[in-house]
C-alpha cells in the first residue's frame, strides 16, 4: 500500500498523496480546465512549459504574503514552482502539472468552484 500512495517515494504518505488516493483524478470538467491552462502555455506542443512563460501571467501581488510584506512576488512564485518539482530546470511536464493540479482538485469540493479559481488565476476563457 505504501508503494502505490507514495507518489514522491519518500517512504511515508502525506497529507495531499493520502487525498489524491482517496478522490482520486479530477473527473472530466476539472481535467478539461486543467489541460486549458496547461496548452495556453505549451504554445509548441512539446509538452512542456518554459517557467518564463508562466511567470509573465503569474500574479503574486495579491498573494497574502506579498500584501503583509513577508514575502515579495519572487519569493512567491519560487514557493509555487517548487509544487511543480522544478528544481531550475526552467520548464514544466505535463505530469508535473497534472500532478499538481490533481492534488488542488482534491482539496476543492465544488467543481464550480474550481474552474473559476483556474481560471481566473490563468486568465482564461
Amino acid at each position: 500500500m505504501l508503494q502505490f500512495l507514495d507518489k514522491d517515494r519518500d517512504n511515508s504518505i502525506n497529507f495531499d498523496e493520502f487525498l489524491l488516493a482517496i478522490r482520486g483524478k479530477p473527473n472530466q470538467r476539472r481535467q478539461a480546465i486543467i489541460d486549458k491552462a496547461f496548452l495556453k502555455f505549451d504554445r509548441d506542443g512539446t509538452g512542456l512549459i518554459k517557467v518564463t512563460d508562466i511567470r509573465e501571467v503569474f500574479n503574486c501581488i495579491k498573494h497574502p504574503k506579498v500584501i503583509c510584506g513577508e514575502l515579495n512576488d519572487d519569493q512567491v512564485f519560487a514557493q509555487f514552482l517548487k509544487h511543480f518539482n522544478d528544481y531550475g530546470n526552467g520548464t514544466i511536464e505535463r505530469k508535473e502539472w497534472n500532478d499538481y493540479y490533481f492534488v488542488l482538485s482534491s482539496q476543492i469540493d465544488n467543481d464550480d468552484y474550481f474552474v473559476l479559481l483556474m481560471k481566473t488565476a490563468w486568465n482564461l476563457e
